[in-house]
């Protein structure tokens, strides 16, 4: 009888829900220099209305269907004036990928960055 090779045995199941890596993906967007915010979303503003606080909000995740171990994050953000947007963009990527993957293991296949605006320094006072 051969002995079965027991680093190939599962010892449970281990999922993550969306909202939890989005907010990875959400925080590694913020603090990216140059991103004002994230699009608030019409579903954040359903759950927000019933006191629900939406995970990851400007941000969408989505499973691979071959691999259960890898994603793909799109973001939405809203940019400063004066920013060089390519670079800003990159740099989101590069964040978003590297907290994902330090954080929850799984593989990040792709990041896509959305621009949503430009924001003047004007606009950020208002807020």
């Amino acid at each position: 009888m051969a002995q079965a090779d027991s680093s190939n045995k599962r010892k449970g199941d281990r999922s993550m829900s969306l909202g939890f890596i989005a907010q990875y993906a959400a925080e590694a967007c913020l603090q990216t220099p140059g991103v004002y915010q994230l699009e608030h979303s019409p579903v954040a503003a359903f759950k927000e209305s019933f006191g629900v606080e939406h995970e990851g909000e400007g941000v969408e995740v989505r499973f691979l269907p071959d691999r259960e171990d890898a994603v793909e994050i799109t973001c939405y953000p809203y940019l400063l004036f004066g920013v060089m947007v390519p670079e800003v963009a990159w740099q989101i990527q590069v964040n978003v990928k590297a907290d994902v993957e330090r954080y929850t293991g799984l593989d990040v296949e792709a990041v896509n960055v959305y621009v949503k605006d430009i924001v003047s320094e004007e606009e950020t006072h208002e807020n």
